[in-house]
């Protein structure tokens, strides 16, 4: 990794806040750090330190990232080469990232870029979809539960916002970006959207499998991290699905609106079709928006930017008011989403709270809530440095119940350097939004946005 155009001290603090020796169970520690680093230098550090997730961190033979890393090293539910296909997607957005930060030589990025590709191009893959998990080093499906050995759409799709970004990034005339923006477009194109439709109903199915067929029975309607597979979907220039898909599947007849508030905030749209929960995880106001920019976005269900932003404001609202009364809730600890849990891997929101903080859920907000965002990353820096390592803020800790995970995975650390990317410069939603497929996508489901 080359480093120019970078800060030396930021990046001797980068490398020097974490504790390779902490375990699990141990409770977290309230550390006050010798030197306080400012606005930029707290966000240049911890953008360092997620991006290296993905570029030192990453699975060796394919050069994509790994679903979870451990400091100890111990990997009881999958092997330590798994290769996660939606983290793979935002790890490369990641990276471009560290490329426009100095971080990361242009020219290393694309060898690596070519190296991913020339992977996914060799791999399993079920009617153009990749599975959740690949072996990194055979290309074989994993397994992400019994039935799910096959296609995953939704995943598939943040492959593929990923890829289409590094496309646009990498528009130069030498043959080795030729190479590559080629080689992405055929993998591009070779996604059977329409396929996954089951034969031609109004709603897109989540997997397939060669073995088990549509026995998963997940047809994916809103609303969740899903939206940005409809958009995909619709944008493919060989497999698009029908107008009538995202209206009647994805939006549910136009079920998906909501006029409830929480929190004072509107919801905008439903969270849930079949229960009475109010609002979900906030990993739904990242994963779909790496790319696709909600800031001047909206059809005929929702304003975009309002929907992610209110979701964003309600979990910090609900920190604040702290109705559980959990240890260290407030203004500057705030954020539920999916990640590592006192029970597991959990669904953390409002309604489902057990008093774990994913560091995610916050830093990832950066675009919604700058000002509460930040109180949250100085918090951590400067106050709790323990629960930092190498690669960021570990996954998930609770002082409630004196636990921490000093691991990561994948999922959780790749939003964050992307989203504080796109706060800070704009930079993936500008390349993702330009692509003239995805405009093109987004102009036939009635999308309005702002144009680059």
């Amino acid at each position: 990794m080359k480093f120019s155009a970078f800060n030396i001290t930021i990046l001797i603090m980068a490398l020097g806040l974490y504790n390779c020796k902490q375990a699990e169970k141990q409770p977290p520690k309230t550390v006050q750090s010798h030197i306080k680093l400012n606005e930029n230098s707290l966000l240049d550090t911890i953008q360092f330190q997620t991006i290296n997730y993905f570029w030192e961190g990453a699975e060796p033979n394919s050069g994509l990232a790994r679903e979870r890393l451990h400091l100890n090293d111990n990997y009881p539910s999958s092997p330590k080469q798994t290769v996660t296909i939606g983290g793979s997607g935002f790890g490369v957005m990641a990276i471009l990232a560290g490329i426009e930060r100095g971080f990361i030589n242009k020219e290393e990025a694309l060898d690596r870029y070519l190296k991913n590709v020339a992977f996914l191009e060799k791999a399993d893959r079920f009617h153009g979809a990749w599975p959740h998990w690949l072996d990194g080093e055979t290309g074989k499906v994993l397994a992400f539960s019994k039935k799910d050995d096959g296609g995953d759409l939704v995943e598939t799709a943040f492959l593929i916002q990923g890829l289409l970004t590094v496309a646009e990034y990498y528009d130069g005339d030498s043959e080795k970006e030729k190479q590559l923006v080629a080689k992405i477009n055929n993998l591009w194109e070779s996604v059977e959207w329409d396929w996954y439709t089951k034969g031609g109903e109004d709603v897109l199915y989540w997997h397939w499998s060669p073995k088990y067929g549509w026995d998963m029975n997940f047809p994916v309607g809103g609303y969740n991290e899903c939206l940005i597979m409809y958009v995909l979907a619709a944008a493919s220039p060989t497999h698009s699905i029908n107008k009538s898909v995202y209206e009647n599947g994805w939006a549910r007849n136009g079920k998906i609106t909501s006029n409830k508030t929480y929190y004072g905030e509107d919801l905008v749209l439903n969270y849930y079709e079949h229960d009475n929960h109010t609002v979900g995880p906030l990993f739904w106001a990242h994963y779909s928006y790496l790319g696709l920019n909600p800031n001047g976005l909206s059809d005929q269900y929702a304003d975009y930017w309002k929907l992610t932003q209110n979701q964003a404001k309600i979990h910090y609202k609900y920190a604040v008011d702290n109705p559980l009364k959990f240890k260290g809730y407030g203004d500057s600890l705030w954020g539920l989403t999916s990640s590592y849990s006192i029970k597991g891997y959990y669904g953390h929101r409002p309604e489902n709270d057990i008093g774990v903080i994913a560091p995610t859920a916050a830093l990832s907000s950066f675009p919604y809530t700058p000002k509460e965002s930040m109180n949250v990353l100085k918090n951590l820096y400067n106050n709790h440095d323990s629960l930092v390592g190498k690669y960021g803020p570990f996954d998930a800790f609770s002082f409630q119940a004196n636990w921490y995970k000093p691991g990561y995975l994948a999922i959780d650390q790749g939003p964050i350097p992307v989203m504080i990317e796109n706060h800070r410069t704009a930079l993936l939603w500008n390349l993702f939004m330009k692509n003239k497929d995805v405009q093109s996508g987004l102009d036939k489901l009635g999308f309005k946005y702002k144009k680059n």
